[in-house]
């Protein structure tokens, strides 16, 4: 955590001389989303593909001070998107020093803590609390109760003596807790409705009733959620009150286009090796087409995390290459999207009747998306000459015990190499793994479009005629 600044207000008179008032959470990013419009700066470090659709709406809802939910498939960002809303905070805020809410010390809302201003005046003790810490963030779950997220009567204080009439032996819940904070609950049809129920009087009235208790604290909080479209999911439903009392209900997607797709995966993944610019596009592709095959239940969607997950085992599998064959540095080849399929297969739910078949799909897709890299990479550009030479008898094997500067060897010294290795912006002078990387891309298109022959086994690929 950061340190507390040394010159901040310590007591209630000092705040109050300094001229801090209170404001309330919408009002304060309400300010702070208009000051950073209004300068040029990125409110939403780290979002990528939402600039034109998602993000001008929640804009909007948040300026309007409405609580927002988040609609939209697995893995599209929604809860990465949510994390963002703290950085709107201001960076510090006062609060009550000891106090068991996150209270303003010129605004108490707890009968205790408006006790001990009663009673100190100036000389109310404040700390200073971090944006961070005012984002709280729950999952849904089914067992999830009121306790949890509104609050209970504490055994505790009620054995140390106080009666059961007396608010002060409330333990408050999560919500509570965040007051003057957000509160994010991802997968909000998860509760059960009955604890739903629960937020309503959070949402509209402000406040929170605990069982047969008369208190009423005028909560200052932003509710925000996720949830999956209502048309497909089977775990449960926002119920319709509470559905009423979000302000803005916003649909979220996956990335429009396949520069969109790379960035995330660049951002995102966590790459033990090096995978070039050229695969990543592949893998985009791969991704694209998974989620318009009919043969894959687009109801549940394909996460922006497959291709995350997709890209680091390709990373791995060029860093298990690399310490078989002692080549450096480890750089991913057209040969380590073999590992692709096997591996990530379980991530994907298959329509009815495709039982047996995913894998054969998968590689369909697989190479249907390498098709269209090297078209795209490759466009004007003849790469007769690379196949005329391998169907001269300069046979090219690849492999997982493959270095690529072996690739290279097995080809006679071409023009069209290096325009090969010019569209996968690799320079000549660079280490032979990323070259032979560009021209197995280049061999694997010409395989695609029936200009050459490729017969493989367990670990080596035999490029011919």
């Amino acid at each position: 955590m950061n340190d507390v600044p040394a010159n901040l207000p310590r007591t209630a008179g000092d705040l109050r001389a300094a001229g801090h008032l209170p404001r309330s959470i919408s009002q304060e990013l309400h300010d702070n989303l208009l000051a950073k419009l209004r300068a040029g700066e990125d409110a939403w470090p780290g979002i990528v593909g939402f600039s034109r659709t998602v993000l001008p709406q929640l804009e909007r809802a948040l300026l309007a001070g409405h609580d927002v939910v988040l609609l939209g498939e697995r893995g599209q960002g929604k809860t990465r998107l949510l994390r963002t809303l703290a950085g709107l905070l201001d960076e510090w805020t006062p609060v009550i020093e000891g106090a068991e809410l996150a209270e303003h010390p010129l605004d108490p809302i707890t009968p205790e803590s408006r006790r001990r201003a009663a009673e100190l005046g100036a000389a109310l003790p404040v700390t200073w609390r971090h944006r961070d810490e005012r984002y709280t963030e729950k999952l849904a779950t089914p067992d999830t109760s009121v306790g949890d997220l509104i609050g209970d009567v504490d055994p505790v204080k009620v054995a140390e003596g106080r009666s059961l009439g007396d608010p002060e032996t409330i333990h408050f819940g999560l919500v509570p807790r965040a007051h003057r904070g957000i509160v994010a609950i991802n997968e909000l049809p998860d509760l059960a409705e009955r604890i739903q129920v629960a937020l309503l009087n959070v949402m509209e009235e402000r406040d929170i009733q605990v069982r047969g208790y008369t208190l009423r604290l005028p909560l200052d909080v932003l509710l925000v959620a996720t949830a999956n479209p209502e048309d497909y999911t089977n775990r449960g439903r926002i119920i319709t009150p509470l559905k009423d009392r979000f302000g803005a209900e916003i649909r979220t997607h996956y990335p429009l286009d396949v520069e969109s797709e790379i960035a995330v995966v660049r951002q995102e993944a966590h790459l033990v090796a090096e995978v070039g610019e050229p695969l990543l596009e592949v893998l985009a592709r791969f991704v694209r087409n998974l989620r318009e095959s009919p043969v894959i239940d687009q109801r549940s969607g394909v996460s922006a995390r497959f291709a995350v997950a997709a890209a680091e085992t390709v990373g791995a599998a060029a860093l298990r290459r690399s310490a078989l064959t002692g080549e450096e540095p480890a750089v991913a080849r057209p040969v380590d999207l073999d590992a692709v399929p096997g591996v990530l297969r379980g991530k994907l739910e298959f329509e009815p009747g495709e039982e047996g078949r995913e894998t054969e799909h998968l590689v369909h897709l697989l190479r249907r998306a390498v098709a269209e890299t090297a078209r795209s990479r490759f466009a004007g550009l003849d790469l007769l000459p690379l196949a005329d030479a391998v169907e001269s008898g300069h046979l090219v094997s690849t492999g997982e015990r493959v270095p690529g500067k072996d690739v290279l060897a097995a080809l006679p010294e071409l023009p069209v190499l290096h325009d090969v290795a010019a569209r996968a912006g690799v320079g000549p002078d660079e280490p032979a793994g990323r070259i032979a990387a560009a021209v197995e891309l280049a061999l694997e298109s010409l395989f695609l479009s029936r200009k050459l022959a490729k017969d493989s086994d367990d670990s080596t690929t035999v490029y011919g005629r």
